[in-house]
């Protein structure tokens, strides 16, 4: 029976995605169809809308449309422009110097956004058209910008490791926010490096030269919009408040910013910014809602229990095992969004990792930088789009740089699977 009910339901999901149906009902509808094999038509669809339902009546759930508000509230509020300014100081007199700018500002536009394809529009929109004056190649400009931007989905506050959190069974999200620090600066150094030598190579030209002046004036310019993160993660860590109560609090400081403080947020466009943000929270939140239901019939129909019996029956071997799954991790995110993805898969592989004595918080991270390289890659690869679409150019053109950016991200991802320290140095240190 178990054979048949994976055969439906990885068939129907399968012929659907290659079908175009969007991602969300694709999951509905596999589940249903598995969902039906077992019981009567009426039953399923009481049950498929009890999981659903059940599902998202979650108070961690919660901090995902606010911190999805600030991030909107930020891409409108002139963060970026600071940002890459002061982003210029950090590089100045640097030869490929505008490359080391993009990464920077992606890393810290990405933490304080909670978005891969914010990062990717907002700093590429800018910096993309002045490192191609520059003399910058345009697709290597753009590759850079692309896989430069999922980085902060490891630094927070990060949406995707809240969903990590909830599809985990309740992994401490203080915990996992404070294990994302390293791996994040790790592998942006990583691509800071790989960029510093192509520089080279290429004979791109150094940054000019900044004041201490204006470095100064330039620090102080970004400062409030860094603080933010400060001010979120230092509350969750000290005890003051939830990551759910964090992500309101985002929202207020977020808005006095970007309304009162930098006012380039004017009244007028709140409405488009709520909705905006209601639309965003409409299409995650019916994601989480089918993941829910699909990770259910699958512990129903004993899925994870039958991987994890298969995976450790193949072999001893804790560092095969962990290639194994992450290999499979790696194809998964070709084609999946990274929400669904973790909700579908975080039940299938956690109980795995916790055998060979892998913490849920690691492999958190584990599992998230894993699926950021999807990201990267078509034929879903989200944030591939929209650095592509705006850098002016083709995915096809930016395939050749994108490769060995690729290998920084898989080596940072090894590090990160058999190195715990990285990941669990912080919450260690400070008691998560």
């Amino acid at each position: 029976m178990i054979v048949t009910d994976v055969a439906v339901l990885v068939i129907t999901f399968a012929v659907l995605l290659l079908l175009g149906v969007p991602i969300a009902f694709s999951i509905g509808l596999s589940t249903l169809a598995t969902i039906l094999l077992s019981v009567d038509v009426l039953p399923s669809l009481t049950t498929m809308a009890q999981r659903m339902s059940t599902g998202l009546d979650s108070f961690a759930l919660l901090a995902i449309p606010f911190f999805i508000l600030a991030g909107q509230i930020m891409n409108h509020g002139g963060i970026a422009r600071r940002l890459i300014r002061f982003a210029e100081v950090l590089v100045s007199g640097m030869r490929g110097g505008l490359s080391f700018v993009i990464i920077v500002a992606c890393m810290l536009f990405g933490a304080i956004s909670g978005s891969a394809a914010a990062a990717a529009a907002a700093i590429g929109g800018f910096m993309i058209p002045l490192m191609v004056k520059e003399g910058y190649d345009r697709n290597f400009s753009t590759a850079v910008n692309v896989t430069a931007s999922t980085t902060g989905l490891l630094i927070p506050p990060s949406n995707i490791l809240i969903v990590y959190a909830f599809a985990s069974g309740g992994t401490s999200v203080a915990a996992l926010f404070l294990a994302g620090y390293l791996p994040g600066i790790l592998i942006g150094l990583g691509m800071i490096v790989f960029a510093g030598i192509y520089s080279f190579r290429k004979g791109y030209p150094k940054t000019d030269s900044v004041s201490l002046k204006e470095a100064v004036k330039r620090f102080f310019d970004a400062l409030p919009s860094i603080f933010m993160v400060v001010v979120v993660i230092g509350g969750i860590i000290a005890g003051y408040f939830t990551a759910t109560e964090a992500s309101a609090i985002a929202v207020a400081y977020a808005f006095i910013l970007a309304v009162i403080i930098y006012r380039e947020v004017k009244w007028k466009q709140v409405p488009k910014i709520l909705l905006d943000t209601s639309s965003v929270t409409a299409f995650v939140m019916l994601l989480i809602a089918t993941s829910i239901a699909m990770s259910w019939i699958m512990s129903y129909v004993r899925i994870p229990q039958s991987v994890s019996a298969a995976l450790i029956g193949l072999t001893n071997n804790k560092i095969i095992i962990l290639l194994i799954i992450n290999a499979i991790l790696l194809i998964v995110g070709t084609f999946m969004d990274m929400t669904p993805a973790v909700l579908i898969f975080t039940p299938i592989f956690l109980p795995v990792a916790m055998k060979l004595g892998m913490d849920p918080v690691q492999f958190g991270i584990m599992i998230v930088l894993n699926l950021c390289v999807g990201l990267c890659t078509p034929p879903v690869g989200t944030v591939l789009f929209v650095g592509t679409g705006v850098g002016n150019t083709t995915i096809e053109k930016v395939v050749k740089p994108l490769l060995p950016l690729y290998a920084v991200m898989i080596i940072g991802l090894l590090v990160v699977t058999f190195v715990p320290w990285l990941s669990m140095f912080l919450p260690n240190l400070l008691g998560f």
